[in-house]
């Protein structure tokens, strides 16, 4: 399994889960041409399955094959574990 903050060191993964948030249940194909068209990454459809694979070792993306088609979905748990590791406190004025 692969820790979550390394799979949110990288830019691209971080945009990946950008899109996936914006809109859920994105195909390899849909996810390369959004990061073409809005972000201008040009990266190659085998470069974008990697990042997802990234992602689903950590838990931030989970995936569902319909048929010849994988839909990719974002999983927002493994960062609500990490910000509930620390609670908010309020700060006092001093």
């Amino acid at each position: 399994m692969v820790d979550v903050f390394r799979a949110l060191d990288d830019e691209t993964r971080r945009l990946v889960l950008d899109e996936l948030s914006a809109r859920d249940g994105q195909t390899l194909f849909e996810i390369c041409s959004v990061l073409a068209m809005r972000h201008g990454l040009s990266l190659t459809r085998q470069a974008i399955s990697q990042h997802l694979g990234v992602l689903e070792s950590a838990g931030l993306v989970e995936t569902e094959r319909r048929g010849r088609s994988k839909f990719h979905y974002f999983n927002p748990e493994p960062l609500a574990e990490i910000t509930g590791r620390w609670p908010t406190r309020k700060r006092t004025e001093q």
